[in-house]
């Protein structure tokens, strides 16, 4: 067999590995995105459901934070589990669970019933990223990671634009119910393919470790054994300041970027005079440019920064509180020049997202990954809990300017954050 010069892999070998490579990739993106099918619906049903049950902004909220709380709880516990086991079974059997719970969802008859189910299935949509995070490190090198994981990230705004936009038609069109049965029944179908399509790392199928294969022999650990011990798991993580720096920086992401996941349709309908299905398409113009950003700021820290995310990441925050003050300020009832801000905050918030998910790895171990990303994750969902039910009973008791300056403040805190992890690649 052929092999390429000073390379200790034959042509077909490399065609096999370059396969398995874009074939994990791409189901990652589909895979994770299923997941939105079941969970950023939510957002979408509210108006709707509120018109018809008369529930209020802060009881809604409080639904909101009780399930964010628990899918961040639920990110740290399965973040763990997922580092101890398969993570092909561990991410398909999640989203099947969600499918059927996000199904019965439709057949609810009030606020009680809605926000135990939504909490339950926030369980199970903790399942998803994990897994895909695991999936990633095993098979992507350091060298390449932060693109290749603002790649694999893509799944959060491809999954989030499709649900706003299909859910929104849904509820227009055959209400809000709907919106619950449709992408239930989709994601279910998933999750079947996702258990076939998946292989947690190249070991699994006889391949070398993709150090290796890229030639990045200086990051290297040893695979003896693929599951580290609980206590060396938890040493690494929690004995880690700049783990915790960054843990700081997710709260803030995410009281901006799931804020406006939440409270934009509603902002957009309500505030500025927006009827609620060009509100859907706008905000999924606001997911869809977040790829463009996850993926420019993963290239960016590792072709010009050497893999300093954290620079690049206090650059994007302060980006995104000068983008909010516009968004707060832009004229009534103008579809083009909201829908144009949108895709500002999309790009800037979704790009140190990903950064912080390519942090939890860069500061740890791929041994670690599920747990360090769980972690993340976990303080991500703090400032989400926050989002909710604190932002509802802001704009309740004060108005919506007292919601932007509550994100703005967010963003200039993460910018901070990020900055104090300038030095580490």
């Amino acid at each position: 067999m052929k092999r390429y010069p000073e390379d200790p892999f034959t042509i077909e070998e490399r065609k096999t590995y370059n396969s398995w490579r874009l074939r994990v990739l791409i189901f990652i993106i589909i895979g994770y995105g299923a997941y939105y099918l079941c969970r950023q619906n939510f957002a979408m049903i509210m108006p709707a459901f509120m018109a018809e049950f008369g529930y209020t902004k802060t009881q809604m909220g409080i639904v909101l934070s009780i399930a964010s709380i628990v899918y961040g709880a639920g990110k740290f516990a399965n973040g763990y589990f997922s580092d101890k086991s398969n993570a092909r079974y561990f991410m398909p059997i999640g989203l099947f669970i969600s499918s059927i719970i996000t199904f019965v969802l439709g057949f609810s008859n009030g606020l009680y019933m809605l926000g135990a189910l939504w909490i339950l299935n926030n369980w199970f949509q903790s399942m998803g990223w994990p897994p895909a995070a695991r999936i990633l490190t095993h098979w992507f090198a350091p060298s390449e990671l932060g693109t290749k994981w603002a790649m694999g990230a893509a799944s959060h705004q491809v999954g989030g634009a499709i649900t706003l936009i299909l859910s929104g038609y849904l509820v227009a069109n055959y209400g809000w119910r709907y919106a619950f049965f449709v992408p239930a029944i989709i994601s279910s179908i998933i999750a079947l393919i996702l258990y076939n399509r998946l292989r947690e790392s190249p070991k699994i199928i006889g391949l070398p470790p993709v150090e290796l294969y890229k030639g990045d022999n200086i990051f290297h650990e040893e695979d003896k054994e693929d599951n580290m011990p609980t206590i060396e798991i938890f040493r690494k993580v929690f004995y880690n300041k700049n783990m915790w720096l960054i843990c700081g920086a997710n709260i803030c992401v995410y009281i901006v970027r799931i804020g406006i996941i939440f409270w934009a349709p509603l902002f957009l309908n309500q505030f500025k005079g927006i009827s609620i299905q060009h509100a859907g398409w706008q905000v999924a113009s606001y997911e869809v440019v977040g790829v463009l950003g996850g993926i420019s700021a993963g290239y960016i820290s590792d072709r010009f920064f050497a893999g300093q995310r954290g620079i690049v990441g206090a650059i994007f925050m302060f980006m995104l509180t000068l983008v909010l003050i516009a968004f707060w300020y832009m004229p009534n009832g103008s579809n083009l020049v909201s829908a144009g801000i949108l895709v500002l905050v999309g790009f800037f918030v979704y790009g140190p997202q990903v950064l912080i998910g390519v942090a939890s790895a860069d500061f740890t171990s791929k041994k670690t990954i599920g747990t360090a990303n769980g972690l993340a994750g976990t303080m991500g969902y703090v400032g989400s809990a926050i989002s909710g039910v604190g932002v509802g009973m802001l704009v309740d008791q004060y108005g919506w300017a007292s919601a932007f300056m509550f994100f703005i403040f967010s963003a200039l805190l993460g910018s901070i954050f990020f900055l104090m992890t300038y030095k580490v690649k």
